[in-house]
């Protein structure tokens, strides 16, 4: 179970080019932080190094006192700008897939389904899904297989406003609940949150 985040000094380079360096950030349970800053400052990069997906050139990445490895691999969920769903599955067929693939239930599926109002799409193709559902969709996931992290990378785009009030609201009971979220924005966030500015 993750009870923390701590970055320190983390620094990532990506072709040749430092995005950014020495970033040191700090969330307990219960926090969320957003993160700020230009196109192309690094935001992506740093969400997908905590994933263990991009490697650090300098620093560490801690998750309270849980093993690195076990933290990425059952305890935090990333979710892209882009969505990264198979347009030729049913919208059933990509959450169920994706849920248990991470430790969710048939039955949370469901139940995902319902919170997201995705239950009437369930046996459409996603290709025929607007963006805003394409969204819903990707964020499913995130209820349908609790984990304590989520990593979010412009979770609120393309929602519409009433969607983003639902979502925020979803954030916050996930926080209430000892969770902890990072999420890369242009927008403030709909929770309260630290703000990491990353400079480029």
């Amino acid at each position: 179970m993750i009870t923390g985040l701590e970055l320190r000094g983390v620094s990532v380079r990506r072709g040749g080019r430092k995005l950014f360096s020495d970033l040191s950030l700090s969330l307990a349970a219960g926090e969320a932080c957003a993160l700020t800053g230009a196109n192309g400052a690094g935001k992506t990069s740093l969400l997908r190094a905590v994933a263990g997906l991009v490697p650090l050139e300098a620093g560490e990445i801690l998750f309270g006192d849980t093993d690195p490895a076990e933290a990425r691999h059952e305890g935090l969920h990333l979710v892209g700008h882009q969505d990264g769903l198979k347009p030729a599955r049913t919208v059933r067929e990509e959450l169920t897939f994706w849920s248990l693939w991470s430790g969710g239930t048939a039955a949370s599926v469901e139940d995902a389904a319902a919170r997201l109002d995705l239950t009437t799409l369930l046996d459409l193709e996603v290709r025929r899904l607007s963006a805003g559902q394409r969204r819903r969709l990707a964020l499913a996931k995130l209820i349908a297989a609790p984990r304590p992290l989520w990593l979010l990378d412009e979770p609120l785009s393309p929602l519409d406003a009433g969607w983003r009030t639902r979502f925020g609201a979803m954030m916050q009971s996930h926080l209430a609940g000892g969770g902890l979220i990072l999420a890369a924005v242009h927008d403030p966030l709909p929770i309260a949150a630290k703000v990491l500015e990353i400079a480029g």
